[in-house]
C-alpha cells in the first residue's frame, strides 16, 4: 500500500541508486528554487511598474497613436503628395510583379505565328532551360536574411512565368532541359562514394573552397529532399490545375519531363558522382530516355556522363561507372525508338500495344526459340523525325555566331557589300572552353558520334549557356539545327532585368519628394510632416522672448516706475485677486543676492492688465516651445524626411503583400 504522502508511482527502490534519484530531486529543487525567486521578484516589479507609470505611460502611447491617426486620415493628408507617390508604386509594382508576366506570355500564343492546314491537330511543346533554383551554393558567404530574400524573389520570379505559360499556352508537353538546381551536385548522398579524388578536389576554384567542407557537413539527403519539395512546388504543384489534364486528339495525355539532368545537377565528365546521378533518377526519372510526342521522336541523352569517357583522366581512374550507363543507351537507341514509334502507331490505330502470344504446350527440345516474337520491327521499319536534347550544347568552331536573338551581344555589323554574318564574331558567339564541373561544348567527336548514334535527327535543343542561340552545324552533324534555349531565371546573367526599372524610379522619386520638399516653404504649400500636438490647458505660457528693460526704477517704490518704456496701469491686484487702484509695493532687493548672475536685482516677469482684457495690441507675444520658428533647411529636411519615410514603408508593405502570394 502507498503511503498517504506518495502518488503510489514513486521510485522505492534501495541502495546507490535510490539515493542517488532522491540527490537528483533535490538538485533540481535547488536550481530551481533561484529561477523561481526571481521570476517572482520580476513580476512583483513589473506589477508596481504598471501601478505606478506604466498605465499612465500605456493610456499617453494610445492617446498619442490615436492623434497621429486622426490627422492622417484627413481628406488633406490622404490626397497628399507623398500618396500620390505611393498610388505610382503600386502600378508599377503591379506591372513588374504581375502584368508583365502575362504580358510577355500573350505574345507567344501560338495563335501568333502558327500556320497549319485545316483539320490539323498540333502537338504543343515547350522547353524550358536552367531554372537553377538558387540555394547556399548560388551566393556563398550572402548573410541573412539578404539570402532568404534572394531565394524568395527568385522563386516567385519563377513561378510567375511558368504559372503563364501553363494558364495562357496550355503546352501538350514541357521537357526541361537540366540545370533545375544550382548546388545538386554539392549535397552529399546518404550512401556511396563521395569523396572527390585528388586530382579533382584541386580544380575547385579558391572562392569555393572555404565552403565546400560546409557543405558536405550540413547538407546531405535530407537538404536535398527539402530542395526537390521546393521545386515540385513552384514547377509541379499547378500543372494539373492550371493546364487540365485532358488529353488533345491523337494524343496519350499531358507530359511533363524534367528528368534530364545538367551540370549543376550531376557535375560534368569525370568528375559526375554516380551517387549523386542514382538520387537524381530515382525522383526525376531515367535520364536517359526516349519519348514519342505527336509525330516526332525525342531522345534525352545525359551528355555530362557520356563526356567522362573521352576524358584525359581515363588513365587515372575507372572512369567506365560514369559513361557506361549512357554509352550502352546509345548503343541500342534505334531500337528503342523503333520499338516506341510502333507502339504509338498502335495506340492511334485502336490496336493492343503489347504482343498477343497463342497458349500452346510445346516440347522444349523442339520449341522455337530463335524467332522470339517482338514488337520491334526491323531496321526498315517506321521511325519518326527525331529531336535530340542534350544539357550542353554540341560541338561548333570557336567564333561560330549566335544570331540576332542573343541578348548579351548582338551580331557585328558586317562590312559594306557583305550580307551573311561576320565569321568569326567571338562576342556573339558560344565561348569554346570549359573548367571545373563544366565545358561550354562537347568534343568534336563526342558531337558527331551523338548525332550519328541517335540517327535522324532534324532538330537538336540544349540548354546550360543561359542565352539564345542558334545555330546550323557542319555536315559531319548532318547540318542539323540547334538551338540553346535561354534561361527561365533572373538570376542566370541576363543583362538587362526587369527590376531595373524599380531602381530608376527610385531615383525619380527621391528627386520628385526632394523639389517638393523646397517648394514648401517658398510656395508656402501644406506640409506633410506633422507639427506635435499642442496643449490647450495650459495658462501659463511655456516661452518667452527675453527683452532688456531700457527704462529705470525703484525696486522699493510703492507707486508705478517712472521708467519710460514700462508704464502700468492704475488697478493692481490685492491678494484676494480683485482688481484695485495703486500698485502693489515691491519687496525689498537683498543686496547681497547676487545667484544665477542677477547681480543685485531680482528676476522681473510683469503682467499688465492691458494685455488680458483689451487695451490695444498686446506689448508681449506669448510662444509655446514647439511653436518657436523653424529654419528653412530644417522645414526642408524634415519635410524629405517624413515623406520619404511614409512612401517607403507603404510601398515596402505592398510589395511584401505581393510577395507573399507568389
Amino acid at each position: 500500500m502507498a503511503p498517504p504522502y506518495s502518488n503510489g508511482y514513486a521510485y522505492k527502490g534501495k541502495g546507490p541508486s535510490a539515493l542517488l534519484f532522491q540527490h537528483s530531486g533535490g538538485s533540481f529543487r535547488d536550481r530551481a528554487r533561484p529561477v523561481l525567486i526571481a521570476a517572482a521578484r520580476l513580476s512583483q516589479r513589473l506589477w508596481h511598474f504598471w501601478q505606478t507609470r506604466g498605465r499612465r505611460m500605456t493610456i499617453n502611447m494610445l492617446y498619442q497613436a490615436g492623434w497621429q491617426l486622426r490627422q492622417n486620415l484627413t481628406a488633406r493628408r490622404l490626397l497628399s503628395f507623398p500618396h500620390l507617390l505611393v498610388c505610382l508604386w503600386m502600378l508599377i509594382l503591379l506591372w513588374g510583379e504581375r502584368w508583365v508576366f502575362s504580358s510577355r506570355v500573350a505574345d507567344c500564343r501560338w495563335s501568333n505565328w502558327e500556320s497549319w492546314p485545316a483539320g490539323a491537330n498540333p502537338h504543343h511543346l515547350i522547353f524550358v532551360a536552367d531554372p537553377q533554383i538558387t540555394d547556399p551554393h548560388s551566393y556563398p558567404g550572402r548573410p541573412w536574411p539578404l539570402s532568404e530574400l534572394t531565394v524568395l524573389i527568385t522563386d516567385n520570379y519563377l513561378r510567375r512565368g511558368f504559372t503563364q505559360l501553363q494558364s495562357q499556352l496550355i503546352p501538350d508537353s514541357l521537357f526541361f532541359l537540366g540545370d533545375l538546381f544550382d548546388g545538386g551536385r554539392e549535397w552529399k548522398t546518404g550512401k556511396g562514394d563521395w569523396a572527390d579524388p585528388e586530382w579533382a578536389a584541386a580544380r575547385r576554384p579558391k572562392s569555393e573552397r572555404p565552403h565546400a567542407k560546409e557543405w558536405n557537413e550540413h547538407y546531405g539527403d535530407k537538404y536535398w529532399l527539402s530542395e526537390y519539395e521546393r521545386f515540385g512546388d513552384i514547377f509541379f504543384s499547378d500543372w494539373a490545375s492550371l493546364g487540365g489534364t485532358k488529353a488533345g486528339n491523337w494524343q496519350r495525355g499531358r507530359k511533363l519531363v524534367a528528368s534530364l539532368p545538367g551540370n549543376h545537377d550531376l557535375g560534368y565528365g569525370d568528375q559526375v558522382k554516380v551517387s549523386v546521378r542514382e538520387r537524381f533518377a530515382s525522383f526525376f526519372g531515367d535520364v536517359n530516355r526516349v519519348d514519342v510526342i505527336g509525330n516526332h521522336s525525342i531522345v534525352s541523352v545525359d551528355t555530362l556522363s557520356l563526356s567522362a569517357s573521352s576524358s584525359v583522366q581515363a588513365e587515372r581512374g575507372d572512369l567506365r561507372p560514369i559513361h557506361t550507363p549512357a554509352d550502352v543507351f546509345l548503343k541500342d537507341v534505334k531500337f528503342t525508338k523503333r520499338k516506341a514509334v510502333e507502339k504509338e502507331l498502335r495506340f492511334w490505330r485502336g490496336d493492343v500495344e503489347g504482343l498477343g502470344y497463342n497458349h500452346l504446350v510445346e516440347d522444349l527440345e523442339t520449341a522455337d526459340v530463335e524467332n522470339v516474337p517482338t514488337i520491334a520491327p526491323g531496321e526498315d521499319g517506321p521511325d519518326f523525325p527525331t529531336i535530340l536534347l542534350t544539357h550542353v550544347p554540341l560541338y561548333r568552331d570557336p567564333g561560330t555566331p549566335c544570331g540576332p536573338y542573343r541578348e548579351h551581344w548582338p551580331p557585328a555589323k558586317p562590312p559594306r557589300g557583305q550580307k551573311g554574318p561576320v565569321i568569326p564574331d567571338h562576342r556573339n558567339a558560344i565561348s569554346v572552353s570549359g573548367g571545373y564541373q563544366y565545358q561550354n561544348v562537347l568534343d568534336e567527336d563526342a558531337s558527331v558520334n551523338l548525332v550519328k548514334s541517335v540517327g535522324n535527327v532534324v532538330h537538336v535543343f540544349s540548354g546550360d549557356d543561359h542565352d539564345y542561340c542558334e545555330v546550323v552545324h557542319s555536315p559531319k552533324k548532318e547540318s542539323v539545327r540547334e538551338i540553346t534555349v535561354k534561361s527561365m531565371s533572373m538570376a542566370m546573367g541576363v543583362p538587362t532585368p526587369g527590376f531595373l526599372m524599380y531602381v530608376g524610379f527610385i531615383f525619380v522619386s527621391i528627386v520628385a519628394i526632394s523639389i517638393r520638399s523646397f517648394l514648401v516653404p517658398v510656395l508656402n504649400l501644406t506640409p506633410f510632416a506633422l507639427e506635435a500636438e499642442q496643449s490647450n490647458g495650459a495658462i501659463l505660457p511655456t516661452f518667452k522672448e527675453k527683452v532688456e528693460d531700457e527704462g529705470t526704477y525703484n525696486m522699493r517704490s510703492t507707486s508705478a516706475s517712472s521708467g519710460t518704456r514700462y508704464q502700468t496701469n492704475s488697478s493692481s491686484r490685492t491678494r484676494s485677486g480683485s482688481l484695485m487702484n495703486g500698485s502693489a509695493p515691491l519687496p525689498p532687493p537683498k543686496t547681497k543676492q547676487k545667484k544665477q548672475g542677477w547681480g543685485h536685482r531680482t528676476p522681473r516677469i510683469e503682467i499688465f492688465q492691458d494685455d488680458f482684457y483689451g487695451a490695444g495690441k498686446p506689448r508681449l507675444t506669448w510662444k509655446a516651445a514647439s511653436q518657436r520658428s523653424r529654419t528653412t533647411v530644417g522645414r526642408v529636411v524634415r519635410e524629405i524626411g517624413f515623406s520619404t519615410w511614409r512612401v517607403t514603408w507603404m510601398v515596402v508593405l505592398f510589395w511584401s503583400y505581393l510577395a507573399y502570394k507568389g
